[in-house]
């Protein structure tokens, strides 16, 4: 098991599923983060008694060794008693924790920073807005006051810094000035001595249009560096300053960059590029000098700039989602909960995959939501409420909570007695997720694919024409209709391709990866596939879909054709690792150990791979003839006794349902 750690924001583990790992209580998790700091090298049982205590107990030496012990119970709960511990090491006078590469948050996000140095901008950008997302507070948060967190916690913050300015400047090598002056403003509020923020503002100011603001910037600048430190700016501010009074030529956004010896000059598809960008940086110079800079105007228009960022690609949809959390933060803080409620359902992202990609953020929007729901005054209208609904629908998806379903049909009924297609929309996007409760439901979800297309074809709602037919493609790939969930990938590309919606041909890829699975004759070229469309995942913002998919999906290819699991401990089967590891187990002749792995199941979310995980603990369950989980597992696909296990994802499979009942029911001795 893949024990991941993070100290960007409070210490915490978690295991290969990506759940919490329970680490009790503060002085635990005050040893853990100790011996993160000390990468991998002992620290001394009498140093953590120093670090852990100002006045040390007569009994702190043993205390140390308890703590470790529980931590070791926590950390590697499998491992069998008396044999040596593999993570949390004891070596001569004290402990050493040895996580694998890139298991702990900071490591990972040095190497991302360290990494991008020689990174093209487009990478730089997409590498950065990745690395930025790990940090869920400050580092070390609980320990801010202990001397022994202190240099760690100072160099990690210095380099977020330094990263979120590399990330500004990207931006502005890439032509999004007017995106990069948001963040850049925030961030020298509360950083107002580091001058490179400055001079990025300024700059990107001046490159939307709006000189004045950008001087301003420099002589606020320079007022603060003399009055409060005594310093005159530095030469890169005084040249900037001096570049922007004569227009220096390079500072022009416009302004095209050198050639390379033979590059071809292309210049009519170079025009409309840079007139569009000088457009946007009109509008938004326009827009900053005619609304007032606290007006409620400004977080709707916000929520509105998100929802367009989000189907962007290249991290816009990571960027979104962060962003939306703390637009309505922001709204909640004003007191006005109808403004919060219409920033809350604003945010109609159609959605696709079952699992959310970062289920903290979407426990906070589901709070936040049932908060505005609670607040609104009488009269409100109806669809404020049924937005809220669907919200509550979409962010609950995957879960077991009876909730979801329940804000999923109240949001439908009332969106239904509206004359509102695109409020309909969204309420059967809420639907959608939530028709997982149990296998066997594909006619139903191609039915909501079927209305989606159709009302949204009628009234130019494009993104959830887009969705319509990534739902249908993936009912009719469930249902082995081929021929049609390909009439559907192909209407999904078009659409994406006429309106720049870059993230519809990641799941379109990986469908056409599951057809050449689905064939009896091509493995090895579906593996091929299967490793292309991986490569569409990275930097794509869906963390949810992401981890541990290939090493699915290639298994899933194995078992189709007859081969066993790999023995290979080092995968990442992310959240798919409970199910997994009863065959691994198989594979390594470890047949003792399948029988427990399989009781410790937990119950399957419900999403597009319910069916295939328990195809997957079916195959493990009759090799050991475990006849507890086989009963399980025959009576939770009975229902789906009609389609292909896994395919209702659009992205692998595991074959007929109706094959593994057989093997099921003649495992278990029953008619077939």
């Amino acid at each position: 098991m893949q024990v991941g750690f993070g100290v960007l924001g409070p210490v915490a583990a978690w295991d290969a599923a990506g759940g919490a790992i329970a680490l009790k209580g503060p002085r635990h998790r005050a040893v853990l983060a100790r011996l993160i700091i000390a990468r991998r090298r002992v620290v001394p049982v009498t140093r953590l008694v120093e670090d852990l205590w100002e006045d040390p107990p007569p009994g702190a030496v043993g205390a140390v060794r308890t703590f470790v012990a529980a931590l070791r119970r926590a950390l590697e709960p499998e491992r069998p008693p008396r044999t040596p511990a593999r993570l949390l090491v004891t070596e001569g006078p004290g402990y050493a924790l040895r996580p694998q590469p890139g298991a702990v948050d900071a490591w990972r996000f040095e190497q991302a920073v360290t990494g991008a140095a020689t990174l093209p901008p487009a990478d730089v950008l997409e590498r950065l807005e990745e690395a930025l997302g790990w940090w869920r507070g400050p580092a070390y948060a609980e320990f801010a006051d202990e001397a022994w967190a202190r240099a760690d916690r100072s160099r990690l913050s210095e380099l977020r810094l330094h990263a979120l300015e590399r990330q500004a400047a990207a931006r502005l090598a890439l032509g999004l000035a007017a995106a990069a002056v948001p963040g850049l403003d925030a961030h020298v509020a509360e950083h107002p001595w580091r001058e490179e923020a400055w001079r990025l503002l300024a700059l990107a100011l001046y490159r939307t249009g709006r000189q004045g603001d950008a001087l301003a910037v420099l002589r606020r600048a320079r007022t603060l560096l003399v009055e409060q430190l005594g310093v005159d700016p530095g030469p890169a501010l005084r040249r900037l300053e001096s570049d922007i009074l004569h227009h220096a030529p390079h500072l022009d956004p416009g302004a095209a960059p050198a050639e390379e010896p033979g590059a071809t000059e292309d210049r009519s598809a170079a025009v409309p590029s840079v007139a569009a960008e000088r457009v946007w940086a009109q509008a938004a110079a326009a827009y900053d000098r005619t609304v007032a800079s606290g007006a409620r105007a400004r977080l709707e228009s916000t929520v509105d700039l998100l929802r367009s960022l989000a189907v962007t690609g290249a991290g816009g949809l990571q960027a979104a989602r962060e962003q939306r959390v703390a637009a309505i933060a922001a709204a909640e803080e004003l007191g006005d909960a109808e403004l919060t409620a219409r920033m809350i359902g604003a945010y109609d992202v159609p959605a696709i995959w079952t699992r959310v990609d970062d289920p903290g953020q979407a426990t906070r929007v589901v709070a936040a939501a049932e908060r505005s729901l609670a607040g609104l005054p009488p009269g409100t209208h109806p669809a404020v409420q049924a937005r809220l609904l669907a919200t509550i629908a979409l962010e609950s998806r995957g879960t077991r909570s009876a909730r979801g379903p329940q804000a999923a049909r109240q949001g439908e009924e009332i969106a239904r007695g509206l004359n509102d297609p695109a409020l309909l929309a969204f309420a059967l996007n809420g639907v959608f997720m939530q028709t997982f409760h149990r296998a066997g439901l594909a006619p139903r979800r191609d039915e909501i694919g079927a209305e989606l297309v159709a009302l949204s074809a009628r009234h130019d709602l494009t993104t959830y024409e887009v969705l319509g037919h990534l739902i249908r493609l993936q009912a009719r790939s469930a249902l082995a209709d081929f021929a049609g969930a390909d009439a559907h990938a192909a209407a999904a590309d078009r659409l994406a391709e006429r309106h720049e919606l870059p993230l519809v041909s990641v799941f379109t890829e990986w469908y056409r990866a599951l057809r050449l699975a689905a064939a009896e004759h091509a493995p090895a070229e579906a593996e091929a596939a299967y490793r292309a469309a991986a490569t569409r995942l990275g930097g794509a913002g869906m963390p949810g879909l992401e981890r541990g998919l290939l090493p699915l999906a290639l298994l899933c290819l194995r078992l189709r054709h007859g081969r066993p699991a790999k023995a290979d401990e080092r995968t990442d089967w992310g959240p798919y690792e409970p199910w997994t590891r009863p065959l691994v187990l198989l594979a390594q002749d470890r047949r003792s150990e399948v029988t427990a792995a399989l009781h410790r199941l937990p119950d399957p979310p419900r999403d597009l791979l319910f069916e295939a995980v328990w195809c997957l603990a079916a195959r493990a369950a009759i090799a050991v003839g475990d006849e507890e989980t086989m009963a399980r597992a025959h009576s939770e696909l009975a229902p789906a006794a009609a389609e292909l296990a896994g395919a209702g994802s659009g992205l692998l499979t595991l074959g007929p349902v109706a094959e593994h009942l057989d093997d099921l029911a003649t495992a278990l001795g029953r008619p077939r």
